[in-house]
């Protein structure tokens, strides 16, 4: 009983860390899913049938909260993934900035389409 209510509230927990997270926190927010996601794998190893009546209403709870888990982690992935690719695109574009030429590779070669 004891593990699963601990499960509940960890993903309760973890909920409410990616619903409050913001682009300015988010290493602070990493941190934390991953200090909570370690709690709540501690959590689940420790639950084993048979469960009571009790357990399974908290179980079937926990399923629906592991959906919005599960989609708000995607959408922070995404979030991450999306910044490092405009910041990847913002180093490309500082560095032919800073030198223009560097990618140029022409070998000075003439082709005389007459003969």
């Amino acid at each position: 009983m004891e593990a699963v209510k601990k499960f509940h509230e960890v993903t309760e927990q973890l909920l409410a860390v990616l619903e409050q997270s913001s682009k300015e926190k988010r290493d602070e927010t990493i941190g934390l899913v991953n200090e909570l996601l370690s709690q709540r794998d501690k959590a689940l190893a420790n639950i084993s049938p048979p469960f009571s009546a009790e357990e399974t209403v908290i179980g079937r709870n926990t399923v629906a909260l592991n959906k919005r888990l599960t989609r708000l982690m995607e959408a922070e992935k995404t979030a991450i993934q999306k910044d490092l690719k405009q910041l990847s695109m913002k180093k490309e574009s500082s560095d032919k900035y800073v030198n223009p030429y560097q990618d140029v590779m022409g070998d000075g070669m003439f082709y005389d389409k007459k003969n």
